[in-house]
């Protein structure tokens, strides 16, 4: 029997940590098993890390996305790329989170740092795939990430 697995500030302390060392500028602590049908994590971010626009066409991959220490933009955009909607999500603010249906275009940008995030979603875990990534932003590693990733810091300034 797995033990019970503590939210608390020491895992902040190491996530925050463990992401500031990473080139990503995040990192995962996954709270299940990869053959458990509930995905559960908490996520350390930093303001340099890129999660790009993207959406779980899966009828079963809705997300639920809390924040739980620090701050995120969250930007919600239609087919086109249009921004339809934009929220703070700060951990004891107005908004904690967001619980987002499939097919959902959303990306993240980290407003305050060592930001953790707690994700669910269902199992298993898979990349996301073509007709996932959103066609007007760049994917992680190509051209135009540092403008496109200014541009969505810019929409919370």
């Amino acid at each position: 029997m797995r033990q019970p697995a503590f939210i608390d500030q020491a895992l902040f302390a190491g996530l925050a940590q463990k992401a500031g060392d990473s080139p990503r500028g995040r990192q995962h602590h996954n709270f299940h098993e990869m053959s458990e049908p509930c995905h559960r994590m908490a996520v350390g971010l930093q303001p340099s890390t890129y999660i790009p626009p993207h959406r779980h066409l899966s009828d079963d991959k809705a997300e639920a996305l809390i924040v739980l220490k620090g701050s995120l933009g969250l930007l919600i955009f239609d087919e086109q790329g249009v921004v339809v909607e934009k929220r703070v999500m700060q951990a004891g603010g107005d908004c904690l989170g967001v619980d987002l249906a499939p097919g959902t275009y959303h990306g993240l940008v980290v407003l305050e740092a060592d930001s953790i995030l707690f994700e669910c979603k269902a199992g298993p875990y898979r990349p996301v795939g073509e007709g996932e990534h959103a066609h007007w932003a760049p994917r992680e590693g190509e051209a135009g990430v540092v403008e496109y990733q200014a541009w969505m810091h810019a929409q919370f300034d």
